[in-house]
Formats: structure tokens, C-alpha cells, sequence
């Protein structure tokens, strides 16, 4: 199976699509490892942040191996499975923030990937291309539903109706990624962002980022609400006191999860 799965020191997960063959394509069988993969980083109390990348230089991936799905018919029922094999871009909620480490071009479900990753690092030679509609489909999988959210109305119906690539520098003008460097430096700036991230106390990250993403959702005043909840929970934690012990004693926290 060639989707691997490291837990690195401090936390940090990194994930890698290996099929640098197929431009890091994913066929039935992978999109099923990749979604195992994703509820290891939800379910697994040592891992702090995930990276998301693919193998080679190529290609961070190509999204789905179009040759193993054409004329594939599925069940009428599988459209109400909708918690089979989640996948993050399908909706599969990981409080746990992720980073893209973006090697290559990022294509069709590759950018629908990328767009349900939190940070994003890519390399400067990699493109974007929500392709699909050259090929008498859509971008799902969350395609034509984050672009709009994070690029302004006219600039993602562009990329969703013509289906042209962009390169990494207009992804970074738009904001659509954090920062562009060079392929060498791709995954050790995505570590860098990680190791910042984990050293942050895990509770607080998991609430910020939901409390983020749900925000969007909700009226400004329930959001303000919920955020009063969610602060005096984690004012009563462990972390919280550690947090406070460690700034009076002018040393690093040491952040439990709890």
C-alpha cells in the first residue's frame, strides 16, 4: 500500500501519497488507506499536526486515477453512505490542525485536498488546476464549495468554470498558500510550521480551529458565545495552569493534552 504513515518526535504525523509513478494518483484502494490514515491523526492522542504531501517532485497528486474509476458503477445506495471512508476533503472532521506540503502540481482532487488543509507550503514550481470540467464532471469533494469560501467570488468561479492552472506565485498572491519556496525546502518549512504548532498546548489548537471553521457557519453573536464556552473549559485545564506556571517561571510549557 503506498500511503505512508511517520510519527516523527513531538507529534507530528506526515503523511505521504507514494505513487510518484502515477503522479500520486488514488485508486479505490488508496483513497481507503488514505482514509484510514486521516482517522489515525483524528483518533491518535500522540499525534499534535499532520503533514499532507506526495512522493517525488512531480506531483503532490493528480487526485482520482481516472483510468480505475471511468465507468466504474457504483450502488445507488453508496450515496447515503456518507461516513464510508471519509476522506478530509469529504468532511471528515479533524480538529488537529494539517499542513500541505505541496511538492508538484496539485490537481483536481489533489487541490480539493489541499483546499481542507489548514497551512499550505508549496513548492515554486508546482501548479493548481480544478480540472474537472474538462472532463464532463465537477470538482467534489469540497471543490466547488471551499474555493469560494477562501478566494473572492470572481477569482474561484475562474478556476471552477475553465478549469486552467495557475503557478505557485498567483496561489500565494491569492492566499490560496502560505508560502512559496524552493522544492528542496518544501518539507522542512512545512516542519518548521509544524514543530511552532505542536509545542502549542493541543487542546487550545483543536478549539481554535474549530471554533474558526464553525464560525463560518453561525451568526457573529453565536459564535462569540460558543467561544465564552469553550474558554472557561480550557481555562480549567491542565495545560491552562501549565501555561501560566511556565510564563511565571520564564520557561517553555510543557503541554500535556489535558
Amino acid at each position: 500500500m503506498a500511503i505512508d504513515f511517520e510519527l516523527l518526535d513531538g507529534g507530528i504525523a506526515v503523511i505521504t501519497i507514494n505513487r510518484p509513478d502515477k503522479r500520486n494518483a488514488l485508486d479505490a484502494e488508496h483513497y481507503a488507506a488514505l482514509s484510514a490514515a486521516w482517522a489515525r491523526v483524528r483518533d491518535d492522542e500522540a499525534v499534535r499536526v499532520a503533514i499532507i504531501t506526495g512522493a517525488g517532485d512531480k506531483a503532490f497528486s493528480a487526485g482520482a486515477d481516472l483510468k480505475s474509476w471511468i465507468g466504474r458503477k457504483a450502488p445507488m445506495a453508496e450515496l447515503w453512505r456518507t461516513q464510508q471512508g471519509m476522506l478530509l476533503n469529504r468532511g471528515l472532521e479533524i480538529w488537529k490542525p494539517v499542513i500541505a506540503a505541496i511538492n508538484g502540481h496539485c490537481l483536481a482532487g489533489g487541490m480539493t485536498l489541499m483546499l481542507a488543509t489548514d497551512l499550505r507550503v508549496a513548492a515554486d514550481h508546482a501548479s493548481f488546476a480544478l480540472s474537472e470540467v474538462k472532463r464532463g464532471i465537477i470538482a467534489a469533494n469540497g471543490g466547488t464549495q471551499r474555493l469560494p469560501q477562501q478566494l473572492p467570488h470572481a477569482i474561484a468561479m475562474e478556476l471552477l468554470l475553465t478549469g486552467d492552472a495557475i503557478d505557485a506565485a498567483t496561489a500565494a498572491r491569492w492566499g490560496l498558500v502560505n508560502r512559496v519556496v524552493p522544492a528542496a525546502q518544501v518539507m522542512a518549512s512545512a516542519l518548521e510550521l509544524a514543530r511552532r504548532i505542536a509545542a502549542n498546548a493541543p487542546l487550545a489548537v483543536q478549539a481554535a480551529k474549530e471554533l474558526a471553521l464553525r464560525g463560518g457557519d453561525v451568526p457573529l453573536a453565536f459564535g462569540l458565545r460558543l467561544e465564552q464556552f469553550v474558554q472557561q473549559q480550557l481555562q480549567r485545564s491542565t495545560d491552562a495552569a501549565e501555561g501560566r506556571q511556565a510564563f511565571s517561571d520564564k520557561r517553555p510549557p510543557k503541554f500535556a493534552g489535558d
